[in-house]
Parts: structure tokens; C-alpha cells; sequence
């Protein structure tokens, strides 16, 4: 009997379980993937994670893998180049291979039972417990189950709802770039037509590009510039975002084009039969606030919290207030940048009073 099978061992579940097993939890961590893996990610992790990273154990090697310090945020909308006009320490970037390894390995340094790779086929009720139910025929009887395994992978098991196809569905993209001309510190907003985006330096010198478009928006740039969705959706928002082009006209892309989708952001169940929600189980922000590390992180050490301090009815209403905020203003943010009427208005708006960047960071949870 475990005390809690953690159910995806990303940054969240990882977390949860190194956070859990130094309290003398007996935890098991099952992962379907094998690391290190890609993930369509933006690889940014704010600042206010770096509490959360040091508990785990992993603070320094963080700090010594990861890309330099974002100092300024800014924002590359068609012809439209700005930066915020003071620096701050936002947070740096970490490609998912590394950081989902660093955190899992911390786990298993704690003393966390590691199933890799190993997928979740049934969860039932069993005498006051959880028994998962593993595709090898293995089964993991907890007392607490921690589902932390993304909005796609909980579905079917875990009750995440599927939606249905509609034209204003988000489809996600990632690559990485050498040699790429983004000003160092500088982390823009890209609000291109149909969609948004981020770039980031990240770590060994690499440029991550990371965007989200509209399922007509996709369509549309095939059309326009055909070859794959991955390559008209590059020249798509080379062709309308000017300080993309500028800062990818020396690049190289680095490997393939990550791809997923369809997404679908808003706040879901955070507890339900038996089972916890960490990460995108329980609530996935729009990516245009580069987010989604930070409050999977943040959300694993605050279950872990209430946990092991037998507050674990109080996790609902702790996650809401902590996280909710960040996913209302990231929705908003999304819906400004994809529009062109207000994405027009909110150019000039910031281009007069560019201390917006610097709200709009704190808004979506970066202090």
C-alpha cells in the first residue's frame, strides 16, 4: 500500500512526489514516456518557481542548465517592436528533456518507486483505497491518488471531458533555433493573426519559439504557404510579425517541429473521487503567459503542503486562489492578441505606455 501513486512524473507530478517522499510518504511515480523526452512546451519558469525547485532539491542544477535571465518583457505584433521599459528577474527556460529529468531523478532520490514506462489502464475504488491498474497487469494501491499526467492523458481515466472540433480550436507548435538574434533578457509576446506566441532563450544558446493558432488560422496559412501545418505556420508568422523575422533571419532550426493539439485551457475539477489534479489536469492556462511550467510546479508543491499537513479538503479553494487569476488573465490576453481589432488597439496602447508589459507579468503570476 503507497500512500499516493502520482500519476505523470512531469514537472508537477515530480514535484509532488520528491516533495512527499522527504516527509516520509511511501510514494510510486508512473510515467508512460520514456525521458528525456521533447515536449510543446515555452520552457519558461518564472522566478517564483525557484522556491519550489530548491525544495525539491534541484535549485542549482536548475540554475547552472538553464538559459540566461529574462530581464524584460516584450511584445512583437506586425510591424511593432517594444520592450518593457525597466528590468526585473522574471524567470529563465529550460528545455522539457532536462527539466522533467532533473525533477523525476530527485523523486527517485527520495526514495520514490519509479514505473518507466508504464501507463494507467483502469482506476477503482477498493475498501476506503485507490488501485491503479497498470497495461503490464501490475496493480498500485494508495490511499491518495495525485493526477498530474496533462489534460490529454487524463482523459478517459481521470474524466477529463473531450470537445468537440470547432474553428476557434488551438493547435500548439515548438521548435528550437541556433545562431537566432533575439536581445538577450528579452522574452516577446508574439501576437500574430489567428494566433500568439513566445520566444525565449533558452538553454545552450538555443532560441525556443513556442505559438498556439485557431484551427481556421492553420488552414488559412496552408493555403497561403503550403508545405507541412509546422512550416506554413513559421512562414505565417515570419510573413506578419516583423521581430520574428528579424530575430530567426540568421537561424537554424534545430531538429522537428513539435506539434499538438487541440488545446483546450480552463479551470477543471481539482479534487473528484478520490483523486488530486496538479497541472494541466486541473486547470491549463492559454500558453500566451508562459505559465504552464510554473503553476504545474508550484501546484504539486502546494498539494504536497496540505497533504502532509492533513489540510488536504483545504486544496480546492487554495488552488483557486493562487491559480485562477493567472488563467482569467490569460484568456483575455489570448483573445486581445488574436483579434486584429484589438490587437491594433493594444499595440498603440502599450507603445504609449510600455509599463503594460510589466503589469501584465505580474497579472499572470510572475511575481
Amino acid at each position: 500500500m503507497f500512500d499516493a501513486v502520482v500519476v505523470g512524473a512531469g514537472p508537477g507530478g515530480s514535484a509532488a512526489a520528491r516533495l512527499l517522499a522527504q516527509a516520509g510518504w511511501k510514494i510510486a511515480l508512473v510515467e508512460r514516456s520514456e525521458f528525456p523526452r521533447r515536449k510543446v512546451c515555452g520552457e519558461f519558469i518564472s522566478a517564483t518557481s525557484l522556491p519550489a525547485l530548491q525544495a525539491c532539491g534541484i535549485g542549482e542544477e536548475f540554475l547552472a542548465a538553464a538559459g540566461p535571465p529574462v530581464s524584460r518583457i516584450g511584445l512583437y505584433a506586425g510591424d511593432t517592436q517594444l520592450a518593457s521599459p525597466r528590468e526585473g528577474l522574471w524567470g529563465r527556460a529550460l528545455g522539457r528533456e532536462h527539466l522533467d529529468t532533473l525533477l523525476r531523478d530527485a523523486a527517485v532520490r527520495a526514495g520514490v518507486q519509479l514505473f518507466q514506462p508504464a501507463d494507467v489502464v483502469g482506476l477503482r475504488r477498493e475498501g476506503g483505497a485507490s488501485v491503479c491498474a497498470l497495461q503490464d497487469g501490475r496493480e498500485l494501491k494508495a490511499r491518495n491518488i495525485i493526477a498530474a499526467c496533462g489534460s490529454w492523458n487524463a482523459r478517459g481515466i481521470f474524466a477529463v471531458p473531450d470537445g468537440c472540433d470547432v474553428p476557434s480550436d488551438l493547435f500548439a507548435f515548438k521548435a528550437h533555433f541556433t545562431s537566432g538574434a533575439l536581445p538577450p533578457g528579452l522574452m516577446p509576446l508574439l501576437a500574430f493573426p489567428g494566433g500568439y506566441g513566445g520566444m525565449v532563450q533558452s538553454d545552450a544558446a538555443r532560441l525556443s519559439l513556442s505559438c498556439c493558432i485557431r484551427r481556421d488560422a492553420l488552414a488559412l496559412a496552408r493555403q497561403r504557404h503550403g508545405g507541412k501545418a509546422a512550416e506554413a505556420v513559421l512562414a505565417h508568422i515570419r510573413a506578419t510579425t516583423a521581430g520574428v523575422d528579424k530575430a530567426l533571419g540568421g537561424a537554424a532550426l534545430e531538429g522537428n517541429f513539435l506539434s499538438t493539439g487541440p488545446i483546450h485551457p480552463g479551470i477543471r475539477s481539482r479534487h473528484a473521487d478520490g483523486v488530486f489534479f496538479v497541472g494541466n489536469s486541473v486547470g491549463e492556462a492559454h500558453p500566451i503567459i508562459a505559465e504552464g511550467i510554473s503553476m504545474a510546479i508550484q501546484a504539486g508543491a502546494l498539494l504536497s503542503r496540505l497533504l502532509i499537513a492533513g489540510r488536504e479538503g483545504e486544496y480546492a479553494g487554495a488552488w483557486h486562489r493562487r491559480f485562477a487569476t493567472r488563467i482569467h488573465a490569460a484568456s483575455l490576453f489570448a483573445h486581445l492578441a488574436m483579434r486584429s481589432d484589438t490587437r491594433a488597439v493594444c499595440r498603440v496602447l502599450i507603445a504609449l505606455f510600455p509599463g503594460l508589459l510589466d503589469w501584465g507579468a505580474r497579472l499572470s503570476g510572475k511575481t
